[in-house]
Protein backbone atom coordinates (compact mmCIF):
# COMPACT_ATOMS: atom_id res chain seq x y z
CA UNK A 1 0.00 0.00 0.00
CA UNK A 2 1.03 3.65 -0.61
CA UNK A 3 -1.54 6.09 1.22
CA UNK A 4 -0.08 6.98 4.50
CA UNK A 5 -2.30 5.31 7.62
CA UNK A 6 -3.53 7.39 9.88
CA UNK A 7 -2.03 6.05 12.66
CA UNK A 8 1.91 5.26 12.19
CA UNK A 9 4.33 2.82 13.96
CA UNK A 10 7.05 3.68 15.92
CA UNK A 11 9.49 2.07 18.62
CA UNK A 12 10.61 4.18 21.31
CA UNK A 13 14.62 3.53 21.06
CA UNK A 14 16.74 1.04 22.27
CA UNK A 15 16.81 -2.58 20.82
CA UNK A 16 18.66 -5.69 22.35
CA UNK A 17 22.77 -5.60 21.86
CA UNK A 18 23.35 -8.65 19.22
CA UNK A 19 25.75 -10.97 20.01
CA UNK A 20 28.05 -10.16 18.02
CA UNK A 21 28.14 -6.89 18.49
CA UNK A 22 28.29 -7.57 22.29
CA UNK A 23 31.46 -10.01 21.54
CA UNK A 24 33.61 -8.12 19.20
CA UNK A 25 32.38 -4.37 19.50
CA UNK A 26 33.84 -1.56 17.19
CA UNK A 27 32.82 1.21 15.34
CA UNK A 28 32.09 -0.98 11.61
CA UNK A 29 30.45 -3.22 13.93
CA UNK A 30 28.09 -0.96 15.41
CA UNK A 31 27.40 0.86 12.09
CA UNK A 32 26.24 -2.42 11.06
CA UNK A 33 24.15 -3.58 13.76
CA UNK A 34 22.49 -0.43 13.04
CA UNK A 35 21.76 -1.02 9.48
CA UNK A 36 20.30 -4.45 11.07
CA UNK A 37 17.98 -2.97 13.35
CA UNK A 38 16.58 0.00 10.99
CA UNK A 39 15.74 -3.02 8.76
CA UNK A 40 14.33 -5.26 11.23
CA UNK A 41 11.68 -2.28 12.00
CA UNK A 42 11.16 -1.62 8.44
CA UNK A 43 10.17 -5.20 7.19
CA UNK A 44 8.04 -5.41 9.96
CA UNK A 45 6.39 -2.25 9.12
CA UNK A 46 7.47 0.54 11.37
CA UNK A 47 6.60 3.63 9.96
CA UNK A 48 9.24 5.87 12.39
CA UNK A 49 12.03 3.71 13.28
CA UNK A 50 14.83 4.69 16.26
CA UNK A 51 18.29 3.60 15.73
CA UNK A 52 18.30 1.10 18.63
CA UNK A 53 20.58 3.31 20.73
CA UNK A 54 23.72 0.81 20.51
CA UNK A 55 26.36 2.98 20.36
CA UNK A 56 24.98 3.71 24.06
CA UNK A 57 25.48 0.50 25.22
CA UNK A 58 28.85 0.06 27.21
CA UNK A 59 29.86 -3.51 27.87
CA UNK A 60 30.64 -2.46 31.84
CA UNK A 61 27.49 -1.48 32.64
CA UNK A 62 25.43 -4.04 30.92
CA UNK A 63 22.36 -3.86 33.37
CA UNK A 64 21.71 -0.16 31.43
CA UNK A 65 21.03 1.08 28.34
CA UNK A 66 23.16 4.19 28.30
CA UNK A 67 20.46 6.65 28.72
CA UNK A 68 22.19 8.33 31.44
CA UNK A 69 25.81 7.43 31.54
CA UNK A 70 25.82 7.92 28.25
CA UNK A 71 25.78 11.42 28.08
CA UNK A 72 26.92 12.00 32.04
CA UNK A 73 30.00 10.48 31.03
CA UNK A 74 31.10 13.24 28.25
CA UNK A 75 30.02 16.39 29.23
CA UNK A 76 32.40 18.73 30.43
CA UNK A 77 32.62 19.52 34.19
CA UNK A 78 31.29 16.32 35.22
CA UNK A 79 33.91 14.19 37.18
CA UNK A 80 33.16 9.95 37.23
CA UNK A 81 35.34 9.75 40.40
CA UNK A 82 33.07 8.73 42.87
CA UNK A 83 34.13 7.98 46.13
CA UNK A 84 32.26 6.71 49.31
CA UNK A 85 32.02 10.41 50.27
CA UNK A 86 30.37 10.94 46.92
CA UNK A 87 27.96 8.21 47.27
CA UNK A 88 26.94 8.62 50.28
CA UNK A 89 26.17 12.03 49.99
CA UNK A 90 24.26 11.11 46.82
CA UNK A 91 22.02 8.47 48.65
CA UNK A 92 21.21 11.16 51.72
CA UNK A 93 19.16 12.87 48.82
CA UNK A 94 16.97 10.22 48.44
CA UNK A 95 15.73 11.26 44.83
CA UNK A 96 17.26 8.38 42.60
CA UNK A 97 17.12 5.18 45.38
CA UNK A 98 17.45 2.27 42.85
CA UNK A 99 21.02 3.73 41.91
CA UNK A 100 23.61 3.62 44.66
CA UNK A 101 25.93 6.48 43.29
CA UNK A 102 25.72 9.44 41.01
CA UNK A 103 26.14 9.48 37.48
CA UNK A 104 28.60 11.87 37.80
CA UNK A 105 29.81 14.68 40.34
CA UNK A 106 29.47 18.08 38.37
CA UNK A 107 32.77 19.98 39.81
CA UNK A 108 32.94 22.84 37.05
CA UNK A 109 30.83 24.52 34.66
CA UNK A 110 28.96 22.10 31.98
CA UNK A 111 30.15 22.50 28.62
CA UNK A 112 29.65 19.64 25.84
CA UNK A 113 32.96 17.65 26.48
CA UNK A 114 33.17 15.03 24.02
CA UNK A 115 29.07 14.67 23.86
CA UNK A 116 28.51 15.01 19.97
CA UNK A 117 24.85 14.35 18.72
CA UNK A 118 25.19 15.27 15.72
CA UNK A 119 28.35 12.43 14.58
CA UNK A 120 25.92 9.92 16.41
CA UNK A 121 22.88 11.01 14.27
CA UNK A 122 24.80 11.54 11.17
CA UNK A 123 26.17 8.15 11.17
CA UNK A 124 22.72 6.54 11.74
CA UNK A 125 21.24 8.59 8.87
CA UNK A 126 23.55 6.82 6.71
CA UNK A 127 22.33 3.21 7.20
CA UNK A 128 18.50 4.35 7.86
CA UNK A 129 17.00 3.98 4.25
CA UNK A 130 14.54 6.35 4.92
CA UNK A 131 13.17 8.53 8.19
CA UNK A 132 14.04 8.07 10.94
CA UNK A 133 13.41 9.29 15.01
CA UNK A 134 16.76 10.43 16.97
CA UNK A 135 16.22 9.71 21.06
CA UNK A 136 18.14 12.03 23.69
CA UNK A 137 17.47 12.11 27.36
CA UNK A 138 16.01 14.92 28.89
CA UNK A 139 17.50 17.30 30.89
CA UNK A 140 15.92 17.10 34.49
CA UNK A 141 16.39 13.23 34.36
CA UNK A 142 20.05 13.70 33.73
CA UNK A 143 20.16 16.79 36.52
CA UNK A 144 18.34 14.34 38.91
CA UNK A 145 21.28 11.44 38.75
CA UNK A 146 24.18 14.24 39.18
CA UNK A 147 25.59 14.99 42.66
CA UNK A 148 25.94 18.91 41.72
CA UNK A 149 29.00 20.97 43.89
CA UNK A 150 28.97 23.36 40.88
CA UNK A 151 25.48 24.99 40.17
CA UNK A 152 23.93 24.70 43.88
CA UNK A 153 20.20 24.28 42.74
CA UNK A 154 18.37 21.77 40.43
CA UNK A 155 16.73 24.49 38.37
CA UNK A 156 20.22 26.30 37.35
CA UNK A 157 21.63 22.51 36.54
CA UNK A 158 18.91 21.57 34.72
CA UNK A 159 18.51 24.07 32.58
CA UNK A 160 22.55 24.32 32.38
CA UNK A 161 21.89 20.93 30.58
CA UNK A 162 18.98 22.19 28.68
CA UNK A 163 20.78 24.62 27.12
CA UNK A 164 23.81 22.43 25.91
CA UNK A 165 21.24 19.95 24.65
CA UNK A 166 19.65 22.54 22.27
CA UNK A 167 22.83 23.41 20.58
CA UNK A 168 23.95 19.30 20.28
CA UNK A 169 20.47 18.83 18.10
CA UNK A 170 20.23 22.06 16.74
CA UNK A 171 20.36 20.82 13.02
CA UNK A 172 20.11 17.00 13.39
CA UNK A 173 19.67 14.71 10.15
CA UNK A 174 16.46 13.22 11.00
CA UNK A 175 12.94 13.17 10.81
CA UNK A 176 12.02 13.32 14.37
CA UNK A 177 13.76 14.13 17.97
CA UNK A 178 12.58 11.91 20.60
CA UNK A 179 13.39 13.58 24.49
CA UNK A 180 13.48 10.49 27.23
CA UNK A 181 12.13 11.34 30.32
CA UNK A 182 11.02 8.78 33.10
CA UNK A 183 11.69 10.85 35.89
CA UNK A 184 9.18 13.03 36.05
CA UNK A 185 5.65 10.73 36.32
CA UNK A 186 7.08 10.34 39.72
CA UNK A 187 8.00 14.14 40.68
CA UNK A 188 4.99 15.96 39.44
CA UNK A 189 6.06 18.72 41.66
CA UNK A 190 9.25 19.86 39.41
CA UNK A 191 7.06 19.33 36.35
CA UNK A 192 7.30 23.39 35.07
CA UNK A 193 11.26 22.91 35.66
CA UNK A 194 11.22 19.81 33.12
CA UNK A 195 8.69 21.48 31.00
CA UNK A 196 10.88 23.96 30.66
CA UNK A 197 14.56 22.32 30.31
CA UNK A 198 12.30 19.98 27.51
CA UNK A 199 11.05 22.67 25.34
CA UNK A 200 14.18 25.02 25.38
CA UNK A 201 15.78 21.04 23.36
CA UNK A 202 12.79 21.31 21.28
CA UNK A 203 13.22 24.52 20.28
CA UNK A 204 17.06 24.23 19.89
CA UNK A 205 15.89 21.11 17.28
CA UNK A 206 13.06 23.39 15.08
CA UNK A 207 11.63 20.57 13.52
CA UNK A 208 9.33 17.77 14.59
CA UNK A 209 9.73 16.79 18.19
CA UNK A 210 7.90 14.28 20.84
CA UNK A 211 8.70 13.72 24.22
CA UNK A 212 8.49 9.58 25.49
CA UNK A 213 7.15 9.40 29.55
CA UNK A 214 7.24 6.06 31.01
CA UNK A 215 7.34 5.16 35.07
CA UNK A 216 10.99 3.69 34.94
CA UNK A 217 12.18 0.58 33.78
CA UNK A 218 14.62 -0.96 36.08
CA UNK A 219 14.92 -4.74 35.87
CA UNK A 220 11.59 -4.88 34.27
CA UNK A 221 9.88 -2.85 36.84
CA UNK A 222 8.70 0.24 37.49
CA UNK A 223 10.33 2.77 39.63
CA UNK A 224 8.25 5.72 39.50
CA UNK A 225 4.55 5.70 41.55
CA UNK A 226 1.90 8.67 39.96
CA UNK A 227 -0.65 8.97 37.40
CA UNK A 228 -1.24 10.56 34.17
CA UNK A 229 -3.89 12.58 35.64
CA UNK A 230 -1.66 14.68 37.71
CA UNK A 231 0.60 15.66 34.47
CA UNK A 232 -1.84 16.61 32.37
CA UNK A 233 -1.36 20.20 32.66
CA UNK A 234 2.79 19.45 32.19
CA UNK A 235 2.11 17.87 29.28
CA UNK A 236 0.35 20.29 27.58
CA UNK A 237 3.02 22.63 28.36
CA UNK A 238 4.85 20.50 25.96
CA UNK A 239 5.88 22.42 22.63
CA UNK A 240 5.99 18.72 21.07
CA UNK A 241 4.19 17.64 17.96
CA UNK A 242 2.99 14.72 19.74
CA UNK A 243 3.94 12.23 23.29
CA UNK A 244 5.05 9.14 23.40
CA UNK A 245 2.89 7.27 26.80
CA UNK A 246 3.53 4.43 28.32
CA UNK A 247 0.26 3.13 28.62
CA UNK A 248 0.46 -0.55 27.88
CA UNK A 249 1.39 -1.32 31.49
CA UNK A 250 -1.04 1.27 33.30
CA UNK A 251 -4.55 0.68 34.80
CA UNK A 252 -7.29 1.37 32.14
CA UNK A 253 -7.76 4.14 34.00
CA UNK A 254 -5.68 6.35 32.58
CA UNK A 255 -7.07 6.87 29.22
CA UNK A 256 -9.36 9.01 30.68
CA UNK A 257 -7.01 11.44 31.82
CA UNK A 258 -5.56 11.44 28.48
CA UNK A 259 -8.69 12.71 26.56
CA UNK A 260 -7.89 15.88 28.41
CA UNK A 261 -4.61 16.32 26.65
CA UNK A 262 -4.58 19.36 24.30
CA UNK A 263 -6.34 18.13 20.67
CA UNK A 264 -3.68 20.05 18.77
CA UNK A 265 -1.09 17.80 19.87
CA UNK A 266 -1.12 13.98 18.80
CA UNK A 267 -0.90 10.75 21.15
CA UNK A 268 1.07 8.29 21.11
CA UNK A 269 -0.08 4.70 22.81
CA UNK A 270 1.84 1.87 24.37
CA UNK A 271 0.36 -1.12 23.28
CA UNK A 272 3.02 -3.52 23.48
CA UNK A 273 4.51 -4.46 27.40
CA UNK A 274 8.00 -4.27 27.10
CA UNK A 275 8.03 -5.37 30.80
CA UNK A 276 7.17 -9.14 30.06
CA UNK A 277 8.08 -11.31 27.48
CA UNK A 278 4.37 -12.74 26.33
CA UNK A 279 4.61 -11.35 22.70
CA UNK A 280 1.29 -9.67 22.48
CA UNK A 281 -1.11 -11.27 19.28
CA UNK A 282 -2.48 -8.64 16.15
CA UNK A 283 -5.81 -9.13 17.38
CA UNK A 284 -4.26 -7.62 21.05
CA UNK A 285 -2.59 -4.53 19.69
CA UNK A 286 -5.82 -3.64 17.32
CA UNK A 287 -8.38 -4.50 20.62
CA UNK A 288 -5.82 -1.84 22.77
CA UNK A 289 -6.21 0.69 19.71
CA UNK A 290 -10.22 0.59 19.63
CA UNK A 291 -10.50 0.62 23.17
CA UNK A 292 -8.45 4.10 23.27
CA UNK A 293 -9.88 5.44 20.71
CA UNK A 294 -13.59 4.67 22.17
CA UNK A 295 -12.24 6.85 25.43
CA UNK A 296 -10.23 9.51 23.47
CA UNK A 297 -12.10 9.90 20.16
CA UNK A 298 -10.84 8.69 16.75
CA UNK A 299 -8.28 10.99 15.27
CA UNK A 300 -6.25 11.58 18.90
CA UNK A 301 -3.99 8.79 18.23
CA UNK A 302 -1.17 9.34 15.86
CA UNK A 303 1.08 6.80 16.60
CA UNK A 304 1.13 3.31 18.52
CA UNK A 305 4.23 2.12 19.62
CA UNK A 306 5.93 -0.08 22.78
CA UNK A 307 6.05 1.38 26.39
CA UNK A 308 9.61 1.95 25.62
CA UNK A 309 12.75 0.73 24.42
CA UNK A 310 13.55 -3.20 24.19
CA UNK A 311 17.02 -3.39 25.36
CA UNK A 312 16.72 -5.46 28.63
CA UNK A 313 14.75 -8.48 26.15
CA UNK A 314 15.99 -11.04 24.01
CA UNK A 315 15.71 -9.76 20.28
CA UNK A 316 13.76 -13.04 19.50
CA UNK A 317 11.16 -11.41 21.53
CA UNK A 318 11.76 -7.79 20.68
CA UNK A 319 11.37 -8.58 17.18
CA UNK A 320 7.96 -10.42 17.03
CA UNK A 321 6.64 -7.89 19.35
CA UNK A 322 7.79 -5.43 16.80
CA UNK A 323 6.08 -7.49 14.10
CA UNK A 324 2.43 -7.52 16.10
CA UNK A 325 2.90 -4.09 16.44
CA UNK A 326 2.80 -3.18 12.97
CA UNK A 327 0.40 -6.07 11.90
CA UNK A 328 -2.09 -4.99 14.99
CA UNK A 329 -2.49 -1.74 13.58
CA UNK A 330 -2.89 -3.00 10.19
CA UNK A 331 -5.78 -5.03 11.31
CA UNK A 332 -7.48 -1.97 13.12
CA UNK A 333 -7.08 0.42 10.51
CA UNK A 334 -8.47 -2.52 7.39
CA UNK A 335 -5.26 -3.19 5.79
CA UNK A 336 -4.59 -6.24 6.14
Amino acid sequence: MTSTPRILTTTVGSYPVPGWLHALPSEQAVIDATRVVFDIQRQAGIDLPTDGELYRFDINHPDTNGMIDYFVSRLGGVSRQIGRARSAAFREKQEMIWRGKPAGVVVDELSEGGLNLFEDCTRAAAVAGGVFKFTVTSPYMLARTLLDDRYRSLESLTLAIADLLALQVRGLPCHCLQVDEANIPGNPDDAPLAAEAINRVLAGFGGAGAVHFCFGNYGGQSVQRGTWKTLINFLNSLKADHLVLEVAHRPPSDLDALAEIDPSMGIGLGVVDIKRNYVETPDDIARAVEAAEARLGEGRVRYVHPDCGFWMLHRSVADRKIQALARGRDLYLGRL
